[in-house]
């Protein structure tokens, strides 16, 4: 392709102008960053969580391009992860690349008091942010809901954003509980695993609440419907491509973007649709030499070979392995 000398200011013709992004989203990006990734828990061959290789994959995953990592969410096996081994783990991480990545504690449990108490240990561990998840399998109505996040977001001065994934919670954060919810100074963000594009985009139509995709299958929709980030878990392995994702949409070129989406396909659908997230994930970072092992806590199991053999195969085939 042909190349002048002054082509990053040159603007193809007609080219749509960028448009600046409104305060409230840049004070969500600020907060949060734009790419990030739901980390892994490495554990030692022993189930130990690994706080040696937790720091050098933190590294390895800013070095990829994400510029916001979440610690101890779901794909973070949160649920069978101990307060202590959050705070070790929280501490290991921001002393990595607490310099280079917004670094984001995941707090959010189904009891409102011990959530209380893990976003105030986020905080003294130097957290950037907190993400709060519905709480879980208790199903509380929507009242309920938005006094757990009001109190939970009350409990510190950090960022919260709100992470709604019925599928998972089993109740979806209603629209007008989230608009509500955005009146509060401390929460900016929502991480949206809805799967209800036109719900989303009603709330930031109607909030002040800035989107971050949390489906990867939905990251080009929702960048397209004003989204201003993502929170992946297939950033393991293509961060790189998201942050080319989120640089496109912002540009207004659906072309690249679109481009970029499509080629993500196969991988998004190995890591996603096949396992758990914290399972696949893992074994794809063994597989890239990137964790030593792809061990996870009972009740899940680790990758079977049937199953690395698949992720082998996509990675290969997309590129991402040799």
């Amino acid at each position: 392709m042909a190349t002048s000398n002054d082509s990053s200011t040159d603007a193809a013709p007609n080219a749509p102008e960028i448009a600046q992004r409104p305060a409230h989203l840049d004070a969500a990006v600020s907060a949060f960053g734009t790419v990030g990734t739901a980390m892994v828990t490495p554990l030692t061959e022993d189930g130990a969580v690994d706080l040696d290789t937790a720091a050098a994959l933190a590294t390895h995953l800013v070095d990829l391009g994400n510029d916001m990592l979440v610690v101890s969410g779901t794909t973070g096996e949160s649920p069978t992860t101990n307060d202590v081994e959050k705070q070790d783990l929280l501490t290991a991480v921001l002393d990595a690349v607490g310099d280079r990545a917004r670094i984001i504690a995941g707090v959010g449990t189904n009891d409102t008091a011990h959530t209380v108490h893990l976003a105030q240990d986020a905080a003294t561990a130097g957290a950037h942010g907190l993400l709060v998840v519905t709480p879980y399998y208790s199903k509380p109505p929507q009242a309920a809901i938005r006094a757990h996040m009001e109190t939970v977001a009350s409990a510190t001065d950090l960022p919260v954003m709100l992470y709604d994934i019925p599928g998972r919670s089993g109740v979806p954060i209603a629209p007008e509980t989230l608009v509500a919810l955005g009146e509060h100074p401390n929460i900016l963000a929502v991480k949206d695993a809805k799967g209800d594009l036109a719900s989303s985009m009603a709330v930031m139509r109607d909030s002040s609440l800035a989107y971050y995709s949390g489906e990867d299958a939905l990251n080009l929709p929702l960048l397209a419907a004003g989204a201003v980030g993502v929170v992946s878990v297939v950033g393991h392995v293509l961060a790189d491509e998201w942050a080319r994702l989120v640089r496109a949409t912002e540009a207004n070129d659906l072309a690249t973007a679109r481009a970029i989406a499509l080629d993500a396909i196969d991988v998004v659908d190995a890591i996603m649709n096949h396992m758990p997230g914290a399972i696949s994930a893992k074994a794809a970072l063994e597989l890239r030499g990137v964790v030593p092992n792809r061990g996870v806590r009972a009740p899940l199991l680790p990758a079977t070979d049937e199953q690395v053999a698949f992720l082998r195969e996509r990675l290969t085939r997309s590129g991402y392995l040799k």
